[in-house]
């Protein structure tokens, strides 16, 4: 998928899908819209919908999205498609035995397209959720595309300037990337530019207030919730815009991963670096006890120290930049980072080592010595780790060591 802003208020995207194999096939593209779910949580708003556009364009499809703090926004696509329409809303039946607040659900288009159920899509043609369904033939090897214009206003032409905007915005990422490293090699621009530019489109909202997931919403929650996972977070509400490790397994934010990502982010968006950085240290995020949340499945889980180096990567990033560093910056993590500092020094070195004790590290997410066995007694486990290479040791009475 490529994007092309136009304007502050257009955006130009362009879906291809290449046919890997030695003989002709056929695919469906469906480029989506639909609106967050907040009406669930008790907002008395009047809820957003998408309906079809009554003053479309000839040969074109599109629809309208109308939000009550949004306005409207208006979707454009070309060719033949057909417009499927459904709530942003849980499947209740599928999820629970209980009955749904609608009988349009999420995962409707599924439900038509794949198991041919024609009556999972709304008739009426309206819902939170939308999905314009294209179905293509691509020859052994050949890309095809499907190209959309998503604008704040109505457009006659909306793909009028299509080619042109693509073109251009390729040749001005190609300039800003170029003066980042003046003196590599092309394949070195080539890498650099395509590592930036996953980061930066890998960024996604996560939004998780942890009390109100162990309280449960609308659906009773199991009682084991309460003692479970992620029950002694009760503080950590999350709803910000956080790098991701990947655009495609998430939205979740790995603390670890996010340090390194905001030393690379600095070189491209010293702003959002700061941010980042920022964010895990924050009371929203970290624990009154000083420990820096690690991820979505075990925020107690215990990831390397390395938020002090992020902020101090940052840093450096920003006298480099702007010929001085950001002072306050670093009065603004220092005191947070002692926090997490004292966390470490009296949860996770209890012998005065200076080394880290177990935790989630080592190898690309397997530790040499499994940290969750039960060691015998009288013994610890301490690991050093670099990114790829892992030693690890364990201590016990007297000279004793594995």
């Amino acid at each position: 998928m490529v994007y092309a802003k136009q304007s502050p208020g257009i955006i130009h995207l362009r879906i291809s899908a290449t046919n890997r194999g030695d003989r002709p096939d056929e695919v469906w593209l469906l480029p989506q819209l639909w609106f967050r779910n907040d009406w669930s949580w008790g907002d008395a708003s009047p809820r957003p919908e998408i309906a079809p556009n009554p003053d479309t364009p000839a040969g074109l499809w599109s629809v309208i999205a109308d939000h009550r703090s949004l306005g409207k926004q208006y979707l454009y696509g070309q060719g033949d498609a057909e417009l499927l329409f459904t709530e942003n809303e849980s499947n209740h039946e599928r999820l629970s035995g209980t009955a749904s607040p609608s009988p349009w659900v999420k995962d409707a288009f599924h439900r038509y397209l794949v198991e041919g159920e024609r009556q999972a899509v709304n008739p009426a043609r309206r819902g939170s959720k939308f999905a314009a369904a294209r179905h293509l033939s691509a020859a052994a090897g050949e890309t095809v595309s499907i190209e959309l214009v998503l604008s704040g206003s109505a457009l006659d032409k909306p793909f009028a300037d299509s080619a042109a905007v693509f073109e251009q915005r390729r040749e001005e990422a190609g300039q800003f990337y170029s003066a980042l490293l003046p003196n590599a090699a092309p394949e070195d621009h080539a890498i650099m530019r395509q590592a930036f530019a996953g980061m930066v489109w890998s960024k996604q909202f996560f939004h998780f207030d942890v009390e109100r997931w162990l309280q449960g919403d609308r659906l009773p929650p199991p009682s084991s919730r309460r003692h479970g996972r992620n029950s002694q977070w009760k503080h950590l509400k999350a709803a910000d815009i956080i790098s991701m490790p990947d655009c495609w397994e998430y939205p979740w934010f790995a603390s670890w991963d996010l340090a390194f990502q905001a030393a690379t982010l600095a070189h491209i968006d010293l702003d959002f670096a700061k941010a980042q950085i920022e964010l895990m240290v924050n009371e929203r995020h970290l624990h009154p006890n000083g420990q820096i949340p690690a991820y979505e499945w075990d925020f107690g889980d215990t990831n390397p120290p390395v938020h002090a180096w992020g902020a101090l990567k940052v840093f450096r990033a920003s006298q480099v930049q702007n010929g001085e560093g950001d002072t306050g910056f670093l009065q603004r993590v220092f005191h947070k980072l002692l926090l997490n500092f004292s966390w470490w020094i009296n949860r996770k070195d209890h012998s005065g080592n200076n080394l880290f004790e177990g935790g989630f590290l080592g190898l690309d997410n397997i530790s040499v010595y499994d940290r969750s066995r039960e060691l015998p007694p009288g013994y610890t486990l301490k690991q050093l780790d670099g990114d790829v290479f892992g030693k690890s040791c364990c201590h016990g009475a007297g000279d004793q060591s594995l």
